[in-house]
């Protein structure tokens, strides 16, 4: 398959093209074994049809085509027609298809300049309408294929693209003209699906791609359709696509040529098989790759047996000052800490350097505490000096300017040409808040304690938290008194250190078990780096939650002028993380959301989608049931059996409400239920072997229910021994299933919500928050569960 292919692109490439034409997509096709093509036959400009060519092409009717580079699109310009397969007709569609095209494309030209290729936008007029006719290289003359059915669904797209986040993305769905308007119209997944090739199999595209109407359409799944091809010939297609695509990227450093997009529209359906009817394709040449971050130096980063900062002030409290008071608060040897300053100035019981080329040994790490007009020289002298095995970079004005770009890209390419060399440190940052880090620890973040207390929450820390933006950590932080992770670091600009980095080593650390990324933008094929270390963290039993920030146009715009990040796009972020195994918010609540519930759940068995619901209010019940699908799942009301039906009537009979509720999936066990009636009732829901997970809702207004700090009634609050905050934390800890309280009321009852969360249980404030973050959760864990085993099966 290489040679054949890499001599279709050297031509096109020696020509002067990087597009090919369609009778050259339809070579590169045969070559990959990917589908039927129809017969066909080139007409170059300058010459005619003959008879003996048309007799070579079956059928009574033949598609004439415009064949030239630069068209993508050609029915949009009149650049196709089907005509009677007769010499007459076909020469005068040639004729004019020849004589008509120029003035057309010139005319779309002019009406959208931004959707003109490179060699034609500095052209207007007579000139770009004379380069369109000598790019013209003739016509393409082709049979015309009977397809098996008509109408929408019925044809199909396939195609590839390289992608800068992802490199190549496999794409498939519904074909044909009307294709955006269906991707714009149907819910994610149905009109086309995407996937990244470097983590895909033809097996794994196909079950994505079932979800799709195209699929229905040609598996004959429809009322009154009959099916058009099998899956298998689907499954080949998909994987000649995926080899080709493997072969000629970025991710194979023998290839001479990339193929940048490739797309078959449409392909039909034709006695069985899959025939294209129309292909592009551009290629390029391959672009050189960033040398990885190290993960050794990151360990260093995350754990330092020694710590610099530049630009710590020792007569007013400055970021460094700052930075340099929660380092030594956070409990770090002060032994070990060394400001490098000129004036060799002691400052906070601080030793001073008055260089870097003074250190008697390397440090773990620098911190970069200044403006970036001076961080850039002090860069150089620290890759000259190898003073550290990876450095903080505080400032801003590193990239995420139109002023700061090129001395960014200087300084880029000097780290690189270090680390080629072997010598160059890791750098996270710029626009950087700096890193907390439980484990190694010291605290680098330039927040004084007073705005943002830092005390310990949990007895056992085992997640990790990653941000683009320094703000996300510090709102988290102080909104929620939950969260309470063992790692926070803020990446900023990912100048060098990217969230792939960043995810990949919590992947590997044993102890985090949660791992938790705001991203507004990824560098170069940082997505893919994301993708593959959500895809060892799921592997390895973790849970990965991220929230992709830049989802709209304008939110894209923001981000880059943030933390200079290209956002990129959305719907194909979303697919390729989420089949790597990662929970992907919708918005920043969500994803609160997610990763509470993530960190709550995570030594709980997930072992189904069927839901048991516990209530003492009739609206609990109903909000319980409006919430169990998310997007394309769901979950189920599990069908409880006669056993925990009998044991239901028992815990009401005993407290007399036997009488007036029924038992059922939502169970409303009715207001006059007090703190005993709600754990017993959950306690045999989540018995039931129908049951995989329970949310009951704790009614904190019930005048049942001990729910207050303090109450007029003694004895009846939440110290109490018989109250909920005192029995549901046990019943929770035994139990392996998840089970999620509810606490639908105002601030009066925090302190009982508190108490259950600082005892392990998974606490929300609404039923429809908690059901709504359970769906999402229990879809996440259930992938997981499936990757995991064709893991082990492969």
């Amino acid at each position: 398959m290489g040679a054949a292919i890499n001599d279709i692109f050297r031509t096109a490439h020696s020509e002067g093209r990087s597009s090919l034409f369609e009778h050259e997509v339809y070579r590169l096709l045969a070559a990959a074994g990917i589908a039927a093509t129809p017969k066909h036959a080139v007409v170059a400009s300058g010459t005619e049809p003959t008879d003996a060519l048309l007799a070579s092409l079956a059928g009574s009717r033949v598609v004439v085509k415009i064949v030239a580079g630069g068209i993508a699109h050609k029915s949009d310009v009149g650049g196709v027609a089907v005509v009677a397969r007769e010499l007459a007709a076909v020469r005068a569609a040639c004729r004019s298809m020849l004589a008509e095209l120029p003035g057309r494309h010139r005319a779309m030209l002019e009406r959208s300049p931004q959707s003109a290729p490179a060699e034609y936008q500095a052209l207007d007029g007579n000139a770009l309408q004379e380069a369109i006719a000598r790019d013209i290289a003739g016509v393409l003359l082709t049979e015309f294929v009977e397809a098996d059915a008509a109408g929408a669904g019925s044809e199909l797209l396939v195609g590839i693209r390289n992608t800068r986040e992802f490199g190549m993305v496999l794409s498939a769905g519904i074909g044909g003209v009307d294709t955006e308007l269906y991707a714009a119209g149907a819910r994610r997944g149905q009109a086309v699906v995407s996937a990244a090739t470097a983590l895909t199999t033809a097996g794994q595209f196909l079950e994505l791609f079932k979800g799709t109407i195209a699929y229905r359409k040609v598996a004959g799944l429809t009322r009154g359709q009959r099916r058009l091809v099998t899956d298998e010939t689907l499954r080949q297609c998909f994987d000649g696509f995926i080899r080709l695509a493997n072969s000629f990227s970025a991710g194979n450093p023998a290839t001479d040529f990339v193929i940048e997009e490739l797309e078959v529209n449409p392909f039909a359906c034709s006695a069985g098989a899959l025939v294209a009817l129309d292909g592009l394709c551009r290629i390029g040449r391959p672009r050189p790759v960033r040398p990885p971050r190290p993960q050794a130096k990151i360990e260093r980063m995350l754990h330092p047996a020694s710590i610099g900062i530049v630009g710590a002030s020792a007569t007013r409290m400055n970021f460094g000052r700052i930075t340099l008071k929660n380092i030594i608060a956070s409990g770090y040897d002060r032994s070990r800490l060394l400001l490098i300053n000129p004036d060799g100035q002691e400052v906070d019981g601080v030793k001073c350097a008055p260089s870097l080329a003074a250190l008697e040994r390397k440090l773990d790490l620098l911190i970069l505490a200044v403006t970036a007009d001076v961080a850039f020289g002090i860069i150089d002298e620290v890759i000259r000096t190898d003073a550290a095995e990876s450095v903080l970079l505080i400032p801003g004005g590193m990239g995420e300017t139109e002023a700061s770009r090129e001395p960014a890209r200087r300084m880029l390419a000097t780290i690189d040409d270090a680390r080629r060399a072997g010598t160059a440190p890791v750098f996270v940052g710029g626009n950087c808040l700096g890193i907390i880090s439980h484990p190694g620890n010291f605290d680098s973040w330039f927040i004084p304690e007073e705005r943002l207390p830092r005390a310990q929450k949990k007895a056992q820390r085992s997640s990790a938290l990653i941000s683009q933006s320094g703000a996300f950590l510090v709102t988290r932080l102080s909104k929620n008194g939950w969260l309470d992770p063992a790692y926070m670091v803020a990446v900023g600009n990912q100048n060098d250190i990217t969230h792939g980095d960043m995810i990949e080593s919590f992947a590997a650390n044993p102890d985090i078990h949660v791992i938790g990324a705001y991203i507004e933008g990824f560098k170069d094929l940082d997505g893919l780096a994301v993708a593959r270390a959500v895809r060892k963290a799921t592997i390895a039993g973790k849970q990965v939650v991220i929230f992709k920030a830049g989802q709209s146009a304008a939110g894209q715009r923001a981000a880059m002028g943030h933390t200079a990040s290209i956002a990129g796009d959305f719907e194909v972020c979303w697919s390729v993380l989420s089949q790597a195994g990662a929970l992907i918010a919708s918005d920043v609540s969500e994803f609160s959301d997610l990763f509470y519930i993530s960190d709550c759940l995570r030594d709980k068995v997930v072992g189904g989608n069927r839901l048991g619901g516990v209530a003492g209010a009739g609206y609990d019940t109903v909000a319980i049931a409006d919430s169990i699908q998310v997007g394309d799942f769901s979950m189920t009301l599990g069908a409880m059996g006669a056993s925990t039906r009998e044991r239901m009537v028992a815990i009401l009979a005993a407290k007399k409400l036997d009488a007036i509720m029924e038992v059922r999936n939502p169970f409303d066990i009715n207001p006059g239920a007090d703190d005993e009636a709600h754990v017993l009732c959950t306690e045999a829901m989540a018995a039931d072997p129908e049951v995989d997970s329970v949310v009951v809702g704790l009614d904190p207004t019930s005048p049942m229910v001990r729910a207050l700090e303090k109450s007029a009634r003694p004895g009846f609050d939440i110290a109490s021994p018989d109250s909920i905050v005192q029995t549901l934390p046990a019943l929770v800890a035994a139990c392996r299933k998840p089970i999620i309280g509810v606490i639908d009321g105002g601030a009066l009852f925090d302190p009982m919500a508190d108490k259950l969360m600082e005892q392990g249980v998974c606490i929300f404030r609404s039923s429809e928050r908690a059901v709504r973050a359970l769906v999402r959760y229990t879809e996440a864990r259930l992938r997981a569960a499936r990757l995991r085993g064709e893991a082990a099966g492969a």
